[in-house]
């Protein structure tokens, strides 16, 4: 199998798994909305089966669900890019950072956030994503299931979905982010 296919599969196994969970389903729930077995629905979420578009399409409405949602790839563990050692912030140079080749609506900003501040921010939808590079200082980044420290030079791309807040400590940092979301 190629790694393309094991993404894909790990991909509509953590979205299916994610879904039935938060809708507090069973796999033997899910079993009696879909009309499939509680067999494949397991292997399917363990990213075993090979399900056909008939069988996706069948779960994903079961979750009320579009195709989309149940084969897209969320970040559920943010993607950190650090400065490397000796990279000089402010010397000639470019780099890519962080990127994405999906179509989307985007918003811009730079912060500027006090020492001991704490900026919360509400979640920006289903398919949301956030960049942030900081400019200087540093902030820790929350969200309920994970938390990251960010030191000037270094860059995080995350799922913006659920809230979230930046968090300086007894130093003031600037902050460069974008939030991108999905144009449908």
């Amino acid at each position: 199998m190629s790694g393309l296919s094991d993404q894909v599969r790990a991909a509509i196994a953590n979205n299916v798994r994610h879904a039935r969970r938060t809708r507090g389903l069973s796999i033997r729930d899910l079993a009696d909305r879909s009309g499939f077995s509680k067999a494949m629905l397991s292997q399917l979420e363990r990213g075993l089966a090979n399900p056909t578009v008939e069988v996706l399409s069948g779960i994903a409405e079961s979750l009320e669900l579009s195709f989309a949602d149940i084969t897209r790839t969320p970040l559920y563990e943010p993607q950190v890019m650090r400065r490397a050692p000796g990279d000089e912030v402010g010397a000639a140079s470019a780099r890519t950072l962080l990127s994405s080749l999906d179509r989307r609506r985007f918003e811009v900003y730079e912060s500027s956030l006090p020492a001991e501040h704490t900026h919360e921010s509400a979640p920006h939808g289903r398919g949301s994503e956030e960049f942030a590079y900081v400019l200087s200082g540093a902030v820790t980044l929350e969200i309920a299931t994970w938390t990251v420290r960010l030191r000037a030079g270094d860059a995080v791309r995350f799922s913006a979905e659920a809230e979230h807040s930046y968090r300086t400590a007894t130093r003031p940092a600037r902050l460069l982010t974008l939030v991108s979301m999905p144009t449908d």
